[in-house]
């Protein structure tokens, strides 16, 4: 689709200026996906306070970063998703090593924490890459709509706005990725 290669390339050039620390482009940067990451890191962390630290401490990664990005690879939107789910993964390890370190210190008596709690976060960790990546091989349009719905939190009729692009067209191209999605997840199951 033109439209995509188009987004692609403006996402690029944002990253550039990112890169060129363009406090214009963070700011645009921040616009687009602030409201995402908060909600990943609300999500995750067990405060507010928390959260917004880690909206932060995310973009301060994605700024350093900025001159790796590179569009034939991921959407940015999804390279901003897994950047922000590895901080996160790391922010929980690290307060969770800490929690160990202090429940260790203050009572020797406390067993080691369950494997099946670590083994959970990983296989669900791995399930969200696997999703990510099937939302990659989608077309354009349902890729879009799909990350901005779900992932962005995104009304329908927000996304056919922004995109220019009428409702009935935003909700059909949602209804044909929610069905090759739920089809290669079956694929693989029975593969």
């Amino acid at each position: 689709m033109a439209g995509g290669g188009e987004q692609h390339e403006r996402d690029l050039e944002l990253m550039q200026r990112v890169a060129r620390n363009d406090e214009k482009a963070v700011a645009e940067l921040y616009d687009r996906f602030g409201s995402l990451v908060f909600r990943m890191a609300f999500q995750s962390l067990p405060s507010r306070a928390e959260a917004d630290d880690a909206v932060q401490e995310v973009f301060v990664r994605l700024w350093k970063t900025a001159a790796r990005y590179d569009p034939t690879r991921a959407a940015l939107v999804t390279w901003v998703m897994l950047i922000s789910r590895r901080h996160l993964v790391d922010k929980l390890r690290r307060s969770k090593a800490r929690i160990r370190a202090t429940s260790l210190d203050n009572a020797p008596s406390v067993g080691p924490v369950a494997p099946e709690l670590d083994l959970s976060r990983m296989e669900q960790d791995e399930r969200f890459v696997t999703l990510v990546h099937r939302i990659q091989t989608l077309p354009e349009l349902q890729r879009t709509v799909v990350t901005r719905a779900y992932l962005g939190g995104q009304t329908l009729r927000q996304i056919g706005e922004e995109l220019n692009t009428p409702l009935g067209t935003i909700k059909s191209a949602l209804s044909r990725a929610l069905v090759r999605l739920r089809e290669r997840a079956g694929e693989e199951v029975t593969a």
